[in-house]
């Protein structure tokens, strides 16, 4: 059974089901990080297994085997990365991105350019955002946030979901990071921005993975926005698609978002709005007042 080696400092993340684990290392000399995966159980969710789902438990591998991010336009992987597959799982071993604390408007820049990219299809992900709601439909939408003073956008906003997900499927279809984090946006090589994580890349509406950012980022929707425009090269999408892309996505990825938060507060005791301030959910809506122009421009 694989194990990882004694003096390996595990770190955080690794959100995905099938992740065991992600440590940093040092092999000779050389500092690398350490991500094993395991193979998903027959009885585990069928989208594991599906390549198009951006839950696909083994894309990551792919993707660097394949070697199609490692020379990408503005966002690229940090180099060649050694990836060992046995029976039980895939141990990646990448070299180690250091934190150059990215300012988030070169970020969405970068992401511009990213976006121009043509990679081969091996597996890419594809509707996201749409996957992400389905999810939550089958959860029972968003019960939760229909107890606080957001409730009447929320309804609106839910029952509109449906023709705002069609919107962003006639935008113009891009390469995507898809999870755009300053987490997995960590590095800096000359103009490009280093990533990691690459488990989700795919192809989704133009704007979406600067919208997405936006939701974890210190600079406001706006802002971002003009900087991804200046990435992005002439005659990709209009300023309107952009924007209309990176609204849809940023506001139905913070409403979900909320609603997680929200209800793992719930459950305990005392009265909902008493824990609008807690660590665990203050930080999601926080995110949402942010959003009011979007929010208001999709109203």
């Amino acid at each position: 059974m694989w194990q990882p080696q004694a003096g390996w400092l595990a770190l955080p993340g690794g959100r995905s089901p099938c992740t065991v684990g992600v440590w940093r290392a040092v092999l000779g000399e050389q500092p690398v990080a350490v991500k094993r995966i395991v193979v998903p159980r027959p009885d585990d969710p069928p989208e594991l297994f599906d390549p198009r789902h951006f839950a696909y438990w083994r894309r990551e591998a792919d993707v660097l085997v394949a070697g199609e991010v490692h020379a990408t336009d503005g966002v690229r992987s940090g180099g060649v990365a050694a990836v060992d597959e046995d029976a039980e799982g895939i141990t990646i071993i990448a070299p180690w991105v250091e934190d150059a604390a990215n300012n988030g408007l070169v970020v969405a820049r970068c992401l511009g350019r990213f976006a121009a990219n043509d990679v081969a299809d091996r597996g890419l992900a594809r509707d996201q955002l749409r996957d992400r709601m389905r999810r939550v439909a089958r959860k029972g939408g968003w019960p939760t946030l229909a107890r606080t003073t957001v409730a009447s956008v929320a309804d609106r906003l839910w029952q509109r979901y449906p023709d705002l997900l069609d919107e962003l499927d006639a935008l113009p279809q891009v390469l995507v990071h898809g999870d755009p984090t300053p987490t997995n946006l960590l590095g800096r090589d000359g103009d490009d921005v280093l990533a990691i994580d690459w488990g989700t890349l795919g192809t989704g509406p133009v704007g979406s993975d600067v919208g997405y950012f936006s939701l974890s980022a210190r600079e406001d929707l706006q802002p971002l926005v003009d900087a991804h425009l200046l990435g992005l090269p002439h005659g990709v999408a209009t300023r309107e698609q952009v924007e209309r892309g990176a609204r849809i996505t940023a506001v139905l990825t913070a409403l979900n978002r909320a609603e997680w938060a929200l209800a793992r507060a719930a459950a305990g005791e005392g009265p909902l709005e008493q824990k609008y301030r807690h660590p665990s959910v203050a930080p999601y809506l926080r995110s949402l007042q942010r959003l009011v122009p979007a929010i208001e421009a999709l109203m």
